[in-house]
């Protein structure tokens, strides 16, 4: 009788732990665990990351992140962690974490545009996808890729053109690079190509004039009115005379890509570089800029008209006056000095 009482004793204390076990489980899985007050968060999980990676990135998230490592171990997902972005919501619990960090690695949008130099690019893409801006600049500078591609260094930067795109946050500095590649070719269609070689000017003499569109003007509708007399000037062998070439070229030869340049003196115009538009004849090497697609289609659909001269209106601010004949352009221009000396602008 006396061990028939001791067994019962056993049993229900059992019971009672079993139960408390299951109800610690339960609550720790399905009880909400987040800590933020957004309706969303989100989490990004780098390659071959490790659960203490994953705790650390996901910790501040979280009311309790040892209650979610007890789950993680009970649902094996410690020994299958996938990388990428994931999106955790408010009220989860560690059982819906769980499942979702899981689940499907969910695109994010990438953009850029207006970047100068590849090393630029390099940095601002690596802001926005795992790979870094050293990886993104081996990739994107490969001498095999460059050839394959039929471009250089100095116009490596044409391939990349400016937009949103969707991408895996946990994208390999290739996959970046040759998803690029892949939209280069579809946004030159046979339109487009058919239009630059009307102009008698390849894919990238086209990026580098609207290079230097982009940089004269910052607004869409007049870009056509100025690709118009960077065409002109092409077409009657005069030089182009850009400021924003020379002014890049300071640069390059400054390794200097910071600082900025207002006004271009006259000693500017005798540095000597294949980007000076004022020494040397004809389209520079590459672009100066990344140009914007309105940009790109300005040149290819140019306004027809007779100018050969253009200089800052600082009457319409933004916009140009545009002449003709050199003396209209010399009329306009020295409004334009006199404004610039008023304002004190010697560099």
């Amino acid at each position: 009788m006396y061990i028939k009482k001791i067994l019962i004793a056993i049993f229900f204390l059992g019971a009672v732990v079993m139960g408390f076990f299951a109800w610690y489980i339960y609550d720790t899985a399905f009880t909400g665990n987040t800590a933020f007050n957004n309706k969303e968060a989100h989490v990004y999980i780098p390659t071959n990351a490790t659960i203490i990676d994953v705790v650390e990135e996901i910790e501040p998230l979280l009311k309790d992140a040892e209650s979610f490592r007890t789950i993680a171990d009970q649902k094996q997902y410690t020994s299958n962690i996938k990388p990428g972005h994931f999106i955790i919501r408010k009220g989860m619990t560690n059982n819906d974490i769980v499942n979702t960090l899981r689940s499907r690695n969910i695109p994010i949008n990438v953009k850029f545009n207006n970047q100068e130099r590849l090393e630029d690019l390099a940095g601002h893409i690596a802001n926005q996808i795992e790979a870094d801006s050293l990886s993104l600049m081996q990739a994107m500078t490969d001498p095999e890729f460059l050839k394959e591609v039929g471009m250089t260094k100095e116009t490596g930067l044409s391939m990349y053109i400016p937009n949103t795109y969707e991408f895996y946050w946990n994208s390999s500095a290739k996959t970046f690079r040759d998803r690029m590649k892949t939209e280069y070719e579809r946004f030159w269609n046979e339109a487009r190509i058919k239009k630059a070689k009307n102009l008698n000017l390849t894919k990238e003499q086209v990026m580098a004039l609207a290079s230097i569109v982009q940089k004269e003007t910052a607004k869409v509708d007049e870009r056509p009115r100025v690709a118009g007399v960077y065409l002109n000037r092409l077409r009657v062998g005069m030089l182009l005379q850009a400021d924003p070439t020379v002014i890049y070229a300071i640069k390059r030869e400054s390794g200097d890509y910071n600082q900025i340049i207002k006004r271009v003196l006259y000693k500017d115009l005798e540095l000597d570089s294949p980007y000076n538009t004022y020494k040397y004849a004809g389209i520079p090497p590459g672009p100066i800029t990344m140009p914007d697609i309105s940009s790109i289609d300005a040149v290819l659909n140019p306004e027809k008209h007779d100018y050969y001269y253009f200089v800052a209106d600082v009457t319409n601010f933004g916009y140009h006056k545009f002449a003709k004949s050199l003396a209209q352009h010399n009329v306009n221009k020295a409004e334009y000095v006199r404004w610039v000396n008023n304002q004190g602008l010697m560099r």
